[in-house]
């Protein structure tokens, strides 16, 4: 597996199946909704930012339009309180009008009405995520304003198609280790993120998915020998003998690795264990919080655990070296979608 996509092309073919299946370190493919042969109700496009802090919080925040439904949501977690605060924007078959960019490298993500303000928006070396909520029958008031910096850096890309659909694909692109600052403002306190230990994580992700699926995703950020360290592990959807989506990020460079497995023991609030084929991402995560989801309107459904925890163990770059994790403040989830 771990096949490497190199040539510059369209992402699918006249047929809307995938020009190639497998990974890069940038988005090397280009994606157009044009060129989808699938329902075009069917496709799924999002922006989907998380920004952590080791004080003890964090916001994550998500556009998505997926043509017969979207969303424009923001979630703030206090991990020592073990809270959440919601604020939810849902959309009605936006079908395209929110005009997400084609490329993660260029274009503004915006969702505006009387109730909500979000924006995502590319400048100065970085990314500028702001959201305002007002309060409602539903939720209080939530303001945000946090920079993220992206200098140079390798990323996660990796296309997926499916076997039984082959106008089914996702290209997913994670930008990990962006080093965050501004603030939030929640229910009259302000929380501050430190670009010298804080970081945020993009997940943005382009395609058409068949109905039924389950995803495993684990994501981190941190500090090693005063470099800044993260990883991606996942899998669980489409067909993925091509490449797996695991990938280590140690000084702006990415270190591709082979499968991973997520040991989840039955109460998931106990530790679980991470460990790779090629051992060389050996890791306990200790739970701290579950952001449990629970929907089922219908033919739509989502059974969701995102777990909150601290990361410890060995992670082994391409070169051998060997980076020790302690503690670190991680997530890793388990999501069945119906939609």
């Amino acid at each position: 597996m771990n096949h490497k996509i190199t040539e510059h092309k369209k992402l699918l073919r006249p047929d809307g199946s995938l020009s190639e299946s497998g990974w890069a370190n940038s988005l090397v493919l280009d994606y157009d909704p044009a060129d989808v042969k699938a329902n075009p109700l069917r496709i799924k496009e999002w922006d989907y930012y998380i920004v952590l802090s080791d004080e003890g919080y964090g916001l994550a925040t998500v556009i998505a339009d997926n043509r017969y439904m979207g969303l424009a949501t923001c979630t703030f977690f206090d991990y020592r309180k073990k809270e959440q605060r919601d604020f939810l924007k849902p959309l009605l078959f936006p079908k395209g009008s929110l005009h997400m960019p084609r490329d993660s490298s260029a274009g503004d993500v915006v969702y505006q009405d009387a109730s909500c303000s979000l924006s995502y928006r590319l400048e100065n070396g970085g990314r500028h995520l702001q959201g305002k909520y007002k309060k409602s029958l539903l939720h209080g008031e939530i303001e945000f304003d946090i920079f993220l910096e992206q200098p140079p850096m390798d990323t996660m890309v990796i296309a997926t198609p499916w076997k039984e659909d082959k106008t089914a694909f996702y290209y997913n692109q994670k930008i990990n280790c962006m080093p965050a600052s501004g603030s939030c403002r929640l229910d009259g306190r302000i929380y501050y993120f430190d670009p010298a230990k804080d970081f945020g994580t993009l997940d943005w992700g382009r395609g058409v998915w068949t109905y039924d699926n389950t995803w495993y995703w684990g994501s981190g950020n941190g500090l090693i020998e005063g470099k800044r360290f993260g990883y991606n592990i996942g899998y669980g959807f489409g067909d993925t003998s091509a490449a797996s989506e695991n990938m280590l990020f140690y000084g702006g460079k990415c270190h591709k690795l082979e499968k991973v497995l997520f040991k989840i023991p039955e109460d998931i609030m106990q530790p679980w264990q991470f460990v790779s084929t090629d051992k060389r991402f050996e890791m306990d995560f200790v739970p701290v919080y579950d952001n449990r989801t629970h929907i089922n309107i219908g033919i739509f459904s989502q059974n969701a655990h995102q777990v909150f925890g601290k990361l410890s163990g060995v992670a082994v770059l391409d070169d051998g070296t060997a980076l020790q994790v302690k503690d670190m403040l991680v997530f890793a989830e388990k999501v069945r979608n119906r939609y």
